[in-house]
């Protein structure tokens, strides 16, 4: 199964869009608020400074784009 961290802030639009997609799709996944110390640790190990961020294993998408995310999980 693949490892799926999802990195969020409260009132961010395209957050929730990502959100509501994985969900829909049934994708088990790790939610972390962006706001939150462990949230802001490894969004800055990572080096992404906007959000949302999904990250899936070792590859992070910075932004929500469906198409993208479809391509990167499946090439995973």
């Amino acid at each position: 199964m693949k490892r799926l961290v999802l990195y969020v802030a409260d009132k961010c639009p395209h957050c929730k869009d990502a959100q509501r997609y994985l969900d829909s799709k049934g994708y088990k996944y790790r939610l972390t608020n962006a706001k939150m110390q462990r949230g802001r640790k490894e969004l800055q190990a990572m080096g992404a400074r906007s959000i949302p961020v999904i990250k899936i294993g070792d590859q992070v998408m910075v932004g929500w784009n469906q198409k993208n995310f479809d391509r990167m999980y499946n090439s995973n």
